[in-house]
């Protein structure tokens, strides 16, 4: 298939501001207070009771395990249905439709008819108050920084709120006293062995007791973080720099990424179990949802492969360099952010794709997904944008004044934080 073709394939949808009302903000000169620009533009879901066809849905854009069609007339439903079996037909019958049509269900097969259709239509909605929604933040505000005194590369923030900003030489870990100060010292230092060493990438463990840390040393670092944080392992690497880490949900896989090859650690043995051969310029950012584990960078090209065979599975062809990899909290969906800004939003086991078109080019891009999954942050070198899942609206946007080179969000979803030149940032969310 040719790049070309292969670029048609995706739907495209688009990342929209929405007009909201003033609220009550806390008073402080760090907060804020971007305000989005109005664009008026409706919302609807499809498949699920809680509105009927054709009549306006809540203003509220909430979660609600599906990505939210925008103006549901029978010809989008009909191009969500065609969006796994004949894409290029979706594509044509509306090329704005997003991924659907249930946020982790197959898509109905074969398409309703004419009795489906106006079952639907009659089915009544349902009260707001009965309904479980999942919160987003409306607004940052920015909190404190924390002076880390290098590039911080590499960042990650618990649900205790205790901060890990990674770069040269060493680590620092901040407690929640520093999040509201300017120039509050650090709890304490971790040195790295090799002074010359940098910390590139980072992953904080699911229960938030160990970290693991990779960069420009032929070894991975596990660290116990509690009580005290200390050096657990030393995981001897075959590669001289460690670009990107994935873990598994439980923790007990770690892939690493390396220039031309990903190494795939037992962390509760701590054995390398494989050496698995990736192209050389397609090995930059690495990401494992399931039984899956997908690669990309420079040659801008994505590799899905098998945790088990290690046979590759998928290859899309992107056009642009992948300068990160995440996935959502369910697993079901894996987000790919582009040198051009772009969004690629691919199911890990349906035959759908979809495109969030910025077209701005950047030197840095990073996603990270909520825990709560009703929100991801992508960073564009000096923007930050909060992105509602599944609507695709922009939450709130903020600028800082250098190049934002990590972030994270507690798993709490409480603070989000940045890493640049010399020092992090953070932000509470404002709900």
């Amino acid at each position: 298939m040719s790049r070309e073709k292969e670029e048609a394939l995706f739907s495209i949808l688009s990342i929209y501001d929405e007009p909201e009302e003033g609220s009550n903000m806390p008073e402080s000169s760090g907060i804020s207070q971007d305000e989005d620009q109005a664009q008026t533009q409706p919302e609807g879901v499809y498949g699920t009771p809680q509105q009927p066809l054709g009549s306006p849905m809540q203003h509220d854009p909430v979660y609600q395990q599906q990505w939210v069609l925008q103006t549901p007339d029978r010809s989008e439903l009909q191009a969500s249905w065609l969006s796994e079996t004949e894409p290029e037909a979706a594509a044509e019958l509306n090329p704005s439709f997003p991924p659907g049509p249930e946020f982790g269900q197959a898509c109905p097969s074969p398409p309703p008819s004419e009795e489906v259709w106006s079952f639907l239509r009659a089915i009544p909605p349902i009260p707001d108050e009965v309904v479980v929604r999942q919160r987003v933040p409306r607004r940052s505000w920015k909190v404190g920084r924390l002076r880390h005194g290098k590039k911080v590369y590499a960042v990650a923030i618990s649900s205790t709120h205790h901060v890990y900003t990674c770069g040269h030489g060493y680590i620092k870990v901040w407690d929640k006293s520093a999040l509201y100060s300017y120039n509050m010292p650090p709890q304490a230092q971790l040195d790295l062995q090799d002074r010359q060493n940098c910390v590139l990438t980072c992953k904080l463990f699911p229960d938030e007791r160990s970290l693991i840390t990779g960069g420009l040393s032929r070894s991975l670092t596990l660290w116990d973080l509690a009580p005290t944080p200390r050096i657990r392992a030393q995981l001897a690497s075959t590669g001289p720099m460690c670009y990107s880490l994935a873990l598994s949900s439980n923790a007990q896989i770690c892939l690493a990424c390396f220039k031309g090859f990903v190494e795939i650690w037992d962390l509760r043995n701590q054995i390398l179990i494989r050496k698995h051969e990736v192209p050389e310029y397609g090995s930059r950012c690495v990401d494992i949802v399931g039984n899956k584990f997908w690669t990309g960078g420079e040659d801008t090209r994505l590799y899905s492969w098998d945790l088990r065979s290690y046979q590759r599975l998928q290859q899309h062809d992107l056009q642009h360099e992948i300068l990160s990899i995440t996935h959502d909290p369910s697993e079901e969906w894996v987000l790919v952010g582009l040198r051009t800004s772009d969004i690629i939003i691919l199911h890990t086991h349906r035959r759908e794709k979809f495109k969030a078109v910025l077209h701005k080019y950047v030197n840095h891009h990073n996603l990270k997904f909520a825990s709560c999954g009703s929100y991801f942050v992508t960073t564009l070198d000096e923007s930050i944008h909060c992105i509602a899942a599944p609507s695709l609206q922009r939450l709130f946007q903020a600028e800082e004044p250098t190049d934002i080179l990590c972030c994270d969000v507690s798993s709490d979803n409480q603070y989000l934080v940045t890493g640049s030149k010399n020092s992090a940032t953070v932000y509470q969310l404002l709900y």
